[in-house]
């Protein structure tokens, strides 16, 4: 990007533009100011020509395809960006790389990303998942959080849906020699994670796991067998090359190496310590023939890899051992997953990582996250620890409150299952009450007695 901002000469000064249309857009849209701006129209139309059929040196040598591209540096094509998951991202990256293959040489380890930055973390994420299992930090370290994933998956209809089609297709038998449609399959997959809010999608690519019972079906999640394996290894450098001949597959490539690719200085190893940014743009690769997935079911190690060797790679093998890696050894994705897996994050503070700050105060009315009152009582355990906790330790001192109406046992939290219960209830509290009830009628007696 610095090369290229070099290229397009010293940006304007705030508040000026020589143009009068340049702004950062999506590319569609730049597309469109482009097209209503004769000298950028022409000139576009000329760089496709330039482009077509012929390599960066040859276009450069012409003198009309060098202006094309001078005058396209200060155009608004030059600065635009996509979104992912866009209406129309597929025509979007189409007009950023009908540019960009043009500013360099197309044959770069790294490309920069299309897409527009990701902004969120992962603790927006952790505030709507938080009232799951998975995410409570005080559920069992024994149960299933991948099994619990499915379930809340299962309790939203559209990521039931989308997940049982791509399971069914993933799963369908062609013939007797092709287990799968690998190609359906992938669109599938990728209708799934693209239209699936991340709060259920991550759950399930990034549960932790204490068993290998529970890591395997982590690894099963995107149907291995059909979207990732295969008979036989490819070499990693042509599987890299067969996906840049797609725009798409390029540049969800170029978003994992610009969100994930470790900076020399940094507390979580990610890029602008955003954690999100990287596990958005490893979910975005899957439906691609650049597929990563968990290489095995272990519980005490996370390595992630494309479906590639770097067997046969000659005089390339160092460059291909180096792609390798920034999967199979990358530490930025590594304490991603394992930070999702955690329920933590960077902005949580490090001296008490689990602590319930990253819940908000009414996760029950969270629309996107249906509560299932049969399936556990996170939800009442989670807004009542601190004040049950508070009781225990100050006893009667404290001021009596609402919350403390719900210090009881699990079997006495009958409001909302029975409705003709209109309190929680203690026997012992029951007896105690009868007791004082049968000593009041004496009272009377006892001051008559006392003044005689």
């Amino acid at each position: 990007d610095e090369i290229l901002c070099s290229l397009a000469g010293p940006p304007s000064p705030p508040g000026q533009d020589p143009h009068g249309w340049r702004v950062p857009v999506d590319c569609v849209r730049a597309n469109e100011l482009c097209a209503a701006e004769p000298s950028c129209s022409s000139r576009y139309r000329t760089l496709r020509q330039c482009l077509a059929g012929r390599d960066r040196n040859t276009m450069l040598a012409n003198k009309e395809c060098q202006a094309a591209l001078e005058v396209l540096q200060e155009s608004p094509l030059y600065d635009c960006r996509c979104k992912r998951g866009m209406k129309k991202e597929l025509q979007c990256l189409q007009i950023y790389w009908s540019i960009h293959l043009g500013l360099t040489e197309g044959g770069e380890f790294y490309e920069a990303s299309p897409y527009e930055p990701v902004t969120s973390r992962l603790s927006d994420i952790f505030r709507l998942a938080s009232i799951f299992s998975g995410m409570d930090p005080t559920t069992n370290s024994k149960s299933n959080h991948c099994l619990d994933a499915a379930k809340a998956c299962n309790l939203n209809d559209n990521c039931k849906r989308l997940r049982s089609g791509y399971i069914s297709t993933c799963n369908k038998e062609i013939s007797a020699t092709e287990h799968c449609s690998r190609r359906k399959c992938h669109k599938a997959l990728r209708q799934f994670f693209d239209r699936v809010p991340s709060e259920y999608t991550y759950r399930l690519l990034f549960c932790s796991c204490k068993d290998q019972a529970c890591a395997e079906r982590r690894r099963q999640t995107i149907v291995p067998s059909c979207s990732y394996e295969d008979k036989e290894k490819p070499n990693c450098l042509d599987l890299r090359n067969t996906c840049r001949t797609d725009h798409l597959c390029r540049s969800r490539l170029a978003d994992f190496h610009t969100n994930c690719q470790a900076p020399s200085q940094s507390m979580t190893s990610c890029p602008g310590d955003n954690y999100q940014a990287c596990l958005g743009s490893y979910t975005g690769l899957i439906g691609f023939d650049m597929t990563p997935n968990y290489v095995d079911a272990s519980t005490t190690s996370i390595t992630i890899s494309p479906w590639c060797s770097c067997r046969g790679s000659g005089n390339m093998e160092e460059e291909c051992e180096k792609f390798l890696r920034d999967f199979t050894e990358n530490p930025c994705l590594r304490n991603a997953i394992q930070a999702f897996g955690n329920g933590t994050d960077v902005n949580i503070s490090p001296k008490n990582p689990l602590h319930p700050v990253t819940l908000l105060p009414k996760m029950e009315k969270s629309p996107a996250l249906p509560d299932d009152i049969n399936d556990s009582n996170t939800m009442y355990d989670m807004s009542i620890i601190t004040t049950c906790t508070s009781v225990q330790e100050h006893g009667p001192k404290l001021n009596k409150s609402k919350e403390q109406s719900l210090c009881y046992s699990e079997t006495q939290l009958t409001t909302d299952i029975m409705p003709d219960q209109k309190t929680f209830t203690d026997q012992k509290a029951d007896g105690s009450r009868h007791r004082v009830r049968g000593m009041l009628p004496l009272a009377p007696i006892l001051l008559l007695m006392l003044e005689l």
